[in-house]
C-alpha cells in the first residue's frame, strides 16, 4: 500500500505523565484504520517527556475523514489534557525503511 500523505509530531506529556501519554497513543483509533499504514511512537534519550510520533496515510482526504470523525474528535479531546504546550507539526511522508519493533 502506497503512503500519500504523512506527518511528523513532537508533543510534549504534562510532568508525570508520558507514560500515561505514550500508552494512549499505543491505544490510538487510527492504528485500526487501514488508510493509516504507518504509526510509530516514540520518546526523547534526552527528555522521556518528549514524545515522537510518526504518521503515513494512503492519501491527504482518508486522513481528513478520520479527524471528521466524532471518534478522531473524542481522541483529540483526550489526548489535550496529557500535553503540555502545543505540539508541533512537520509534513513527512515516510518513503520505505524498515520498522521492526
Amino acid at each position: 500500500m502506497s503512503i500519500g500523505h504523512g506527518f511528523h509530531a513532537t508533543m510534549t506529556a504534562q510532568p508525570g505523565r508520558a507514560d500515561e501519554l505514550v500508552d494512549f497513543l499505543l491505544h490510538a483509533p487510527s492504528l485500526d484504520n487501514d488508510d493509516c499504514v504507518v504509526f510509530l511512537v516514540g520518546r526523547s534519550a534526552g527528555n522521556p517527556d518528549v514524545i515522537h510520533v510518526t504518521e503515513g496515510w494512503t492519501t491527504p482526504e482518508a486522513h481528513s475523514r478520520f479527524f471528521a470523525t466524532a471518534q478522531a474528535q473524542d481522541l483529540v479531546a483526550k489526548l489535550q489534557p496529557l500535553l503540555a504546550g502545543e505540539s508541533q507539526y512537520t509534513d513527512e511522508v515516510p518513503i520505505g525503511g524498515k520498522a521492526a519493533i
